[in-house]
């Protein structure tokens, strides 16, 4: 997400920093003085304009869009839990996945459910530690976070920094999560840009870290063009504290200032000139990863993780303005990428826009192996229109395990979350939805669901603003997934769900 980006400010040095000795982030059963949290990290608020109003109002009274926090869902959905915000008042983020715990960021910190009884999760952990957008990711007894704002240092107590400060801090915070009652801040790395999201990259005896970061403002010092490239960080698993950065691979290599990305406009205006990666999804089963990059959309080889090699690249000049996140279908002949039109602040789900912008696109994956190619075959948003109230773009999802099909669900902030087959690539469709009503017809504010994820037969949606929320499709094209296990889910490190020598009655651990 772009939300909350152009108003923070890039540090003025660039480094490793482990972390103090002793240094731990605190536990909010009584939450200690010297911690609190950011108030630039409630989400973003302002006045509707007259115009707006009037339009969210006609649209509600018309019965076009839900009412004011009203809940509407296809007949296929069903809504089993919301456990609403605690002690971390900032924006809910990402989520990940490990054994019967959930592992929710929010630009103060995280927060772990126990989510044993899908129906009633209950909270283990709260960990104050501000910085957007606090990405999240778990392998093994490791957490990492993404600091993507600048910070007075690298601790859980730090400040956010103004532009007069000429040192700051941004990256990567590690956590040991062996007691998931008392989470312990072992690391910290610094990297270039900071990390806006973070990947997972698994060898058995060190965790990979693929650090995105980019600029939507050549000032930040550390951050100008050409931030063509991602940070890699090596985080040993029997020594954490050891983690570092080994490397800063250039994706886009070119000529001239701007290197070899997507340059922007005067061409083709509305486009993200390419300054870094936003995010990207690795699929280690294929030693492959799809990145999303700004004004580019990539797949490249991780045979070798330390030097991943770029091959192939594609723009979208015409309908996307942002590349967000990838996903990739089972078979791997598909890629999913999301447009995130607006930053993730503004009102795009709607007939003015129209279907192709602020949407998904859908591209085959032909070929083999370094040979393989990107080939558009079409778009998909969610069929439904918000109010002039509501942001809604494309944003964070997954597949929903089911051989032989290409089932996605996914978050769209107000739009809610949309479950829709792409089985046949040139005719996705939607399949069943959950959403609210607009949070405010007299308001702008930005909320809604950041990410929607399938895990072991539920749908978790972190909410910016109301919290998380349990779902469960009840779908004969969805229920085959139910009988999938896994032990561990962070979603941008994609499991391969079958061998194949599997059948649909096998359960398969990741």
């Amino acid at each position: 997400m772009t939300l909350l980006h152009t108003t923070r400010v890039r540090r003025r040095r660039l480094g490793v920093a482990a972390a103090a000795a002793g240094l731990m982030a605190a536990l909010l059963t009584a939450a200690p003085a010297a911690a609190t949290p950011d108030p630039g990290d409630a989400p973003v608020q302002k006045e509707a304009t007259n115009s707006q109003e009037a339009a969210a109002r006609s649209a509600i009274q018309s019965g076009g869009i839900p009412g004011v926090d009203e809940i509407v869902r296809s007949a296929n959905v069903e809504h089993l839990a919301n456990i609403p915000k605690d002690t971390l008042k900032g924006t809910n983020s990402d989520i990940a996945f490990q054994g019967k715990y959930a592992y929710a960021g929010n630009y103060d910190g995280f927060r772990i459910f126990d989510i044993s009884n899908p129906r009633s999760p209950k909270t283990v952990a709260q960990v104050l530690c501000p910085g957007s957008q606090n990405d999240i990711s778990v392998s093994g007894n490791l957490l990492i976070l993404s600091t993507d704002s600048s910070r007075s240092d690298n601790s859980c107590n730090s400040t956010s920094q103004s532009q007069t400060v000429k040192d700051s801090w941004e990256g990567i915070k590690v956590f040991d999560i062996s007691d998931k009652r008392n989470p312990k801040y072992v690391a910290a790395v610094e990297t270039a840009c900071g990390s806006h999201t973070n990947t997972l990259v698994p060898d058995g005896r060190n965790l990979y870290v693929y650090v995105s970061s980019y600029s939507p403002n050549a000032a930040f010092p550390d951050c100008q063009p050409p931030h063509d490239g991602i940070s890699i960080i090596k985080v040993p698993y029997k020594a954490p504290q050891q983690a570092k950065v080994v490397g800063f691979p250039v994706l886009f290599p070119g000529e001239g200032p701007d290197g070899g990305g997507n340059p922007g406009g005067p061409t083709n205006p509305g486009v993200s000139k390419t300054t870094g990666c936003h995010d990207i999804t690795v699929l280690p089963s294929k030693d492959l990863a799809a990145g999303a990059c700004m004004g580019d959309g990539i797949i490249f080889s991780i045979k070798n993780p330390e030097k991943p090699k770029v091959i192939d690249r594609v723009q979208d000049n015409v309908n996307f303005a942002f590349w967000h996140s990838a996903t990739f279908n089972q078979d791997t002949d598909k890629v999913v990428f999301t447009d995130e039109l607006g930053g993730g602040g503004s009102a795009t789900c709607n007939a003015e826009t129209g279907p192709n912008r602020g949407a998904n696109g859908i591209y085959d994956l032909t070929g083999k192996g370094d040979k393989r190619k990107l080939v558009f075959r079409s778009y998909y948003k969610i069929p439904r229109h918000q109010a002039a109230t509501e942001n809604c773009v494309a944003h964070n999802g997954s597949i929903i395990p089911v051989k032989g099909r290409d089932i996605m669900v996914q978050s769209w902030y107000q739009g809610g979350v949309s479950f829709w087959d792409f089985t046949d690539s040139s005719k996705p469709k939607e399949i069943g939805y959950f959403e609210r009503g607009p949070i405010s017809v007299t308001d702008f504010i930005g909320g809604g669901t950041w990410s929607a994820y399938y895990y072991n037969g539920y749908v978790y949606s972190n909410d910016m603003v109301k919290g998380l929320d349990v779902l469960k499709i009840n779908d004969r094209r969805t229920d085959p997934a139910k009988k999938i296990r896994l032990d561990e889910l962070n979603v941008q490190t994609q499991p391969d769900y079958f061998d194949d020598d599997d059948d649909d009655d096998h359960d398969h651990d990741d």
